[in-house]
C-alpha cells in the first residue's frame, strides 16, 4: 500500500504508470539527471532547472512520485527528491539504464 505521500510499495509498481511519467520530456530529464548522480543523491525540486511554475512542478513531481520513480521528503519549505534506483532495478531490471542510454543518444543527435 502506498504511504501517505503516495510512494508505492514495490508490489504496486505499474509499468504503464512509469511509462506515462517518463512520456514527458521534462520529467524524463529529471530522472536522467538523478540517474547520472551517485546513489542516494538528493536534490531540491527546484534544482533541476525545469521551466515549470511552482504548481506545475508540484504536479510533475507527484506524477513521478506516485509512479514509483522518486522518493520525496519534506525539508523546510521544499522537498528533497532522490531516485528509487534500487527499487526500479528490482522490479524492472535494465529499464533505468535504457532510459539514460536513449537520452544520451537523443542529445548526441
Amino acid at each position: 500500500m502506498a504511504d501517505k505521500d503516495g510512494h508505492p510499495d514495490l508490489d504496486e509498481f505499474d509499468l504503464s504508470r512509469i511509462l506515462h511519467a517518463l512520456s514527458d520530456e521534462n520529467r524524463r530529464s529529471v530522472i536522467v539527471q538523478l540517474a547520472e548522480q551517485p546513489d542516494e543523491t538528493e536534490q531540491f525540486c527546484s534544482a533541476f532547472g525545469m521551466p515549470w511554475a511552482q504548481s506545475t512542478r508540484t504536479h510533475h513531481f507527484k506524477v513521478m512520485r506516485t509512479a514509483g520513480l522518486v522518493w520525496q521528503r519534506d525539508v523546510g519549505n521544499g522537498r528533497m527528491t532522490r531516485l528509487r534506483r534500487d527499487d526500479l532495478e528490482k522490479v524492472f531490471p535494465g529499464l533505468l539504464d535504457q532510459i539514460v542510454t536513449a537520452d544520451r543518444a537523443a542529445r548526441a543527435n
